[in-house]
């Protein structure tokens, strides 16, 4: 029972490939062939691995890539709810100036950890557009550090709301 469950499995997956590849170039729909066959010949052989491990394997490496001009890390226009996508350098040189000027223990040493509360307050932003106070609320909450565990302050956090605004989710 065990190895028909595992051989259904792959014998899906390897179709799944082979449907996934066949729009794309010659090179690309020759490999697959050649990954469909060996996951056919894998499947011929009995395994011991159980047949949910087998799935979620097989359909892991059927996966289609990603369009080309996009990231896997974040989508190229966040909906509402949504975390906007990584800033660029340049961008985020002039958030982490923006914050090192309101108070240089916002950042600190974490310049990446300042980023990503940034991207998380966008999301409170989407979610609570017309708030102002609850939105403050939140950034002190989000904004804090050893010196400050209970964030900057109402007037810090404030500043630190515009930053968040004008370089991670401008368009929020």
């Amino acid at each position: 029972m065990r190895t028909r469950t595992t051989r259904l499995a792959i014998t899906a997956a390897a179709l799944l490939a082979a449907g996934l590849t066949a729009c794309s170039s010659t090179a690309a729909s020759t490999d697959a062939k050649s990954t469909a066959a060996s996951t056919t010949a894998a499947a011929a052989q009995p395994t011991s691995a159980p047949p949910a491990a087998a799935a979620p394997e097989a359909a892991a490496s059927t996966q289609a890539p990603a369009p080309a001009g996009t990231t896997a890390a974040a989508p190229a226009s966040a909906g509402p709810g949504g975390l906007p996508p990584k800033p660029d350098a340049a961008t985020m040189a002039k958030y982490i100036a923006a914050l090192t000027a309101i108070d240089p223990e916002i950042v600190g040493d974490k310049p990446d950890r300042a980023v990503s509360r940034g991207r998380d307050q966008c999301s409170s932003v989407s979610q609570h557009p017309k708030d102002e106070a609850k939105l403050v609320e939140l950034t002190a909450q989000r904004f804090t550090s050893p010196q400050h565990p209970q964030g900057f302050g109402p007037e810090k956090s404030a500043k630190i709301l515009a930053a968040v605004r004008a370089h991670i989710c401008p368009t929020f």
